[in-house]
């Protein structure tokens, strides 16, 4: 009995090969998409700080707050110019070397390149936390979560909706509704931010029904039903800009996919074996276009999550939208390169699930194994 046991456990040879290489993929694709990150966050570094153009305008702005602030102090009133004038350079020294200005710009940006990979991302110049915190880790994580929300809301009911109604318009070609719906893909040219401010118009200036902006009612409703409801009346409106911004031309893209397979002899099969509609449309016609479909999700999803920004802002919504543009509106390189690096890693994650993903929805993709 032990021996049998024993023989069951034991992996066959290929099983082991194809064990070994995917271990060797996921480790090679790890390493080239750590270091296409790392190739995305030095060019940022370089873009934010305008090749150093920025820490000439950081160190006008240093050197004029501290002449207003010595210039109310007693103290220095009192100096001799000689003193006023090394004691102001002493102080400019010292606010130099607090921000790091006083070494060269190509050391500081390989050294700010390796702690922003190691996320120790340290201090703004400008901005701070809701918490009162320059901690830029703080200031991204604390918006972080409510990005998270909307996107995922967002992109779910997005790829749900988008494949339902696609699929079903590919097994009603021709008909009215099918010409109705693709009548509509251009609407899907105008940004989010655009059905956004038509939004707030509409059912919150007219109709009154819908908060204009923010994540919560103020004062915030004391018990966890009433804060989960208020929560989700105020997500309705940016989640929907961001969905019919992006449906149509979605719903366009996948039905044309469907339509394609949907003429394949094995599905022509199917029909003449008598099988349910439902059966046919789900094994035969959306399983071999799920690879497809996912991908361009994805990469729809990477855009949205940048048109996002501008949706956020426009909203009140508290997210990583509005941490970005004042980040830029005040040179603030350190939660700039912050929120890239959040960014990217999201990205590399995506990119890296997606050859796993595309190896569960499709028995012909091998991962690790190249084609001939």
């Amino acid at each position: 009995m032990t021996d049998k046991i024993n023989k069951t456990n034991k992996m066959s040879p290929d099983s082991k090969r194809t064990l070994k290489r995917i271990l060797k993929y996921s480790a090679i694709r790890l390493v080239s998409l750590f270091l296409t990150v790392m190739v995305g966050i030095f060019l940022t570094i370089m873009i934010a700080n305008m090749g150093g153009y920025v820490d000439e305008l950081v160190k006008g702005q240093v050197n004029e707050n501290l002449m207003m602030r010595v210039a109310n102090d007693p103290t220095y009133k009192v100096m001799t110019p000689e003193r006023r004038k090394t004691f102001f350079q002493d102080q400019l020294e010292l606010e130099y070397e607090r921000l790091g200005l006083n070494q060269p710009f190509m050391v500081r940006s390989f050294r700010f390149l390796w702690n922003a990979m190691r996320m120790n991302l340290g201090s703004a110049q400008q901005m701070t936390s809701d918490s009162g915190s320059k901690q830029v880790k703080l200031i991204i994580t604390e918006r972080l979560a409510p990005s998270l929300l909307l996107m995922g809301t967002a992109n779910l009911t997005l790829f749900f909706l988008a494949i339902t109604v696609a699929l079903t318009l590919s097994r009603k070609y021709g008909s009215r509704v099918d010409k109705f719906f693709i009548s509509l893909s251009p609407l899907s040219s105008m940004p989010s931010w655009f059905y956004g401010i038509f939004f707030i118009l509409l059912f919150s200036a007219v109709l009154k029904i819908l908060p204009f902006s923010g994540m919560i009612d103020s004062p915030p409703p004391r018990t966890t039903g009433g804060y989960i409801l208020s929560v989700l009346r105020h997500l309705i409106l940016p989640a929907s800009s961001l969905i019919i911004s992006a449906s149509f031309a979605s719903i366009y893209s996948w039905r044309t996919f469907f339509l394609i397979y949907s003429s394949e002899d094995y599905v022509e099969m199917a029909k003449a074996k008598g099988l349910p509609s439902k059966l046919i449309k789900r094994r035969y016609i959306l399983r071999p276009t799920l690879p497809t479909i996912i991908t361009s999700f994805s990469l729809m999803m990477i855009t949205m999550w940048m048109g996002a920004l501008l949706t956020e802002k426009i909203f009140g919504w508290p997210g990583l939208g509005s941490v970005i543009v004042a980040a830029v509106g005040s040179f603030d390189t350190a939660v700039i390169v912050g929120t890239t690096i959040i960014y990217g890693y999201l990205l590399a994650i995506t990119v890296f699930v997606l050859d796993f993903v595309y190896a569960l929805v499709d028995p012909r993709v091998k991962v690790g194994q190249g084609g001939n």
